[in-house]
C-alpha cells in the first residue's frame, strides 16, 4: 500500500509519506480552529442565526481556509512541492487552474 502511494504521489520515502499524512490530519484541525475567530469577528454564531444556516456557512469558510492553509502547513513539514502542487490539481479540477496561469 505504501509503495502505491509512493508512485501516485512521487515521492521516494516513506517519511514522507507519514508527513503528507500529518499535514492532512493536521491543517483540518488548524482551519477549524482559525475559522472560529472568522465566524465571531462577522458575527455568525448558532446564538445569532438558524443552525441551518449556521453550519453550510461555517463549512463554506471553512473551505477556502483549508486550501489556503495547507501548503502552508506542508511547509513547515518540507512538504511544500507537494502540497502546492496537490493545490494546483485540485483547484484545477474545481475550474479555478485559471489562478495558476502565467500571462
Amino acid at each position: 500500500m505504501l509503495e502505491k502511494l509512493k508512485l501516485r504521489w512521487k515521492i521516494s520515502s516513506n517519511w514522507d509519506i507519514i508527513a503528507i499524512i500529518f499535514v492532512f490530519a493536521i491543517n483540518g484541525s488548524f482551519a477549524t480552529w482559525v475559522v472560529k475567530p472568522v465566524t465571531s469577528f462577522f458575527g455568525i454564531s448558532l446564538e445569532t442565526m438558524s443552525p441551518w444556516i449556521y453550519w453550510p456557512l461555517r463549512i463554506a469558510l471553512i473551505f477556502p481556509i483549508y486550501q489556503s492553509l495547507l501548503p502552508i502547513v506542508g511547509w513547515f513539514f518540507g512538504q511544500f512541492q507537494f502540497f502546492w502542487a496537490f493545490e494546483k490539481k485540485f483547484l484545477s479540477r474545481l475550474g479555478l487552474g485559471f489562478l495558476f496561469k502565467n500571462n
